[in-house]
């Protein structure tokens, strides 16, 4: 289930075999960890980006055999190993992470895709593996996914991200719509606004979709959550539309109903693309 931490991360939900909780629970123990470094408290760049770097020197260990320096990544260590988890993704995820320290504004939505292909795309990725379905298709549509999902997030936190520097929305667009980052600070939700972000919900929605069928192509309690996973950022696409885009006063939640309707979905739309399973 998503926390609202690290927004739209499965974390060890009921839903996963129990199997997979700790591998995945290590996973988010690491990604939360590392985004605290590049969001949290008051420390200068210069020791958020040295506190990554020894992330870095932990992961080359687990990568060479050698025991980690520490707890969090010596229980990784063990998962990676368990479970014959590539690597390359844990270093994606940091480059994210540091990217975020010094990098502030987007130019195009090139950019942007380039950024979650490396802050979204690797948890897909490694949740692929650990259900040893890691298949080209399936990683195909796993990035669609994860990156619609950290779309979503940017929108639903327009007003959060700002507060720390940040804008994720590409400043060709801002320009292209004719709002200014001014009117990001004030809050003003005007007609631009509310079409420059209508733009930016249509593309989101149109990539979960592209990724949809992974839902169905995964099977029993994993396939159920991965569905859930999808309604949930449809949901909140929709939460926003019907704020008519004023996340800085009406930032979209998923509340328990919303989960019951979710689940109620996902359920759904197996039984109607499977009517035999």
């Amino acid at each position: 289930m998503p926390v609202d931490h690290y927004e739209n991360f499965p974390v060890a939900s009921i839903l996963l075999p129990r199997r997979l909780r700790k591998p995945v629970a290590a996973i988010y123990h690491f990604a939360r960890a590392a985004d605290d470094i590049a969001d949290e408290g008051e420390l200068p760049n210069g020791e958020r980006l040295h506190r990554l770097h020894e992330f870095r020197a932990e992961l080359a260990r687990i990568a060479a055999d050698e025991t980690p320096l520490t707890p969090l990544f010596q229980d990784l260590s063990t998962e990676v190993h368990q479970h014959a988890l590539p690597v390359q993704p844990f270093y994606d995820l940091l480059d994210a992470f540091s990217q975020d320290v010094v990098k502030k504004r987007y130019a195009n939505y090139i950019e942007l895709l380039d950024y979650c292909r490396r802050s979204a795309n690797p948890v897909g990725n490694l949740l692929l593996h650990l259900y040893h379905e890691a298949t080209p298709q399936n990683i195909s549509y796993s990035d669609a996914i994860c990156t619609s999902l950290q779309l979503i997030n940017f929108w639903q936190d327009v007003a959060k991200d700002y507060a720390i520097g940040r804008i994720y929305i590409p400043l060709d667009d801002l320009a292209l719509y004719g709002v200014s980052e001014e009117q990001i600070a004030l809050g003003i939700a005007g007609d631009a606004w509310r079409e420059l972000m209508k733009f930016q919900v249509d593309n989101a929605r149109a990539m979960m979709m592209a990724g949809a069928p992974l839902g169905n192509i995964l099977t029993g309690r994993i396939g159920l959550e991965m569905r859930m996973i999808i309604a949930g950022g449809l949901r909140i696409l929709s939460k926003l539309e019907s704020a008519q885009f004023d996340m800085f006063r009406r930032r979209p939640v998923l509340r328990p109903f919303d989960w019951v309707i979710m689940l109620g979905r996902g359920v759904i739309y197996h039984a109607l693309v499977n009517p035999r399973g």
